[in-house]
């Protein structure tokens, strides 16, 4: 049983024990290959959250209403990349035992591998839907298998052929857009056919991973590798919802916020908010059941 944190997320108070959802984040970004710093984005959001309301406006729902348990940021070796990843699986399968769905904060894309390892234990359909810029596909990356660039198809060697959903891509090597025809679902450029896939996951266990720099960065400059020709902040939001409607949700994060590339506040901001909409969206049915009681 995790013990109540200081400081938590906005409106994330719940006790561990009534929670459905808990909150944690995943400070690493040790093969980042550009521009470090995501590991400070769980830590600076959780600060900087109390200048958004509670409420949602786009889903008439309140934060307050919800079962969220914050629970602080793992304390990560940072010097040894398998370690770090082995304690934020460790930590993921004890959340799944205690019955809670997992939603981490990075850090750098690779913290979603041994999530995904721990929820393809527990469940053998699992599949993944994966908003980004870059394809994260390559077998290696500088002759390293563990790698932010790599992540996706780490995550391929534990599931396998058609359970990886890709949208908003924009950047990758030739080799990796040629090897996701036969191996994923890659949609470029923006969420075409969203829907439809939606359709199709219907009735399996979904994990959500968004790494943020599939927005713009007119939208959203503070990230460690911007790609300009990104997705609109609403056109996000409502890819986001509509995804958090499945059935069986079972894990979400939200990856690559580099709070101190973009001075402004915007980027976190940005974030801060879609943070708050994915929980309440996942929350939805929950809520909305309690209030026909």
């Amino acid at each position: 049983m995790l013990k109540d944190n200081v400081e938590t997320f906005l409106g994330c108070e719940t006790s561990y024990e009534e929670s459905r959802i808990v909150l944690f984040g995943a400070p690493f970004d040790s093969t980042t290959s550009f521009r470090p710093g995501t590991r400070f984005a769980s830590r600076t959001m959780r600060a900087e959250s109390y200048g958004l309301e509670t409420y949602s406006p786009y889903l008439d729902l309140d934060m307050e209403e919800t079962r969220v348990f914050d629970g602080g940021d793992l304390e990560l070796c940072f010097g040894d990349t398998a370690r770090a990843l082995g304690q934020i699986e460790d930590f993921a399968r004890d959340l799944l035992a205690d019955g809670k769905k997992p939603f981490m904060i990075g850090g750098e894309h690779l913290v979603t591998l041994p999530v995904v390892r721990a929820l393809a234990e527990r469940y053998e359909d699992l599949h993944i839907v994966h908003f980004d810029a870059h394809t994260d596909l390559r077998d290696d990356y500088l002759g390293a298998k563990l790698s932010h660039a790599t992540v996706m198809r780490r995550a391929w060697d534990i599931l396998g052929d058609g359970r990886i959903y890709q949208f908003g891509i924009r950047s990758g090597e030739r080799a990796e857009f040629l090897w996701a025809k036969e191996h994923t679902h890659l949609q470029r450029f923006d969420f075409t056919g969203l829907e439809w896939s939606l359709a199709e996951l219907m009735g399996k266990p979904v994990y959500l991973t968004l790494d943020l720099d599939v927005l713009d960065p007119s939208v959203f400059p503070g990230t460690g590798t911007p790609e300009p020709g990104g997705v609109s902040f609403l056109d996000l939001l409502r890819a986001l919802r509509k995804t958090l409607r499945l059935d069986r949700i079972v894990g979400c994060d939200m990856v690559e916020l580099s709070p101190h590339y973009d001075a402004s506040g915007a980027s976190t901001a940005a974030a801060l908010k879609l943070l708050r909409e994915m929980l309440l969206a996942w929350e939805e049915p929950a809520i909305r059941g309690a209030e026909m009681v």
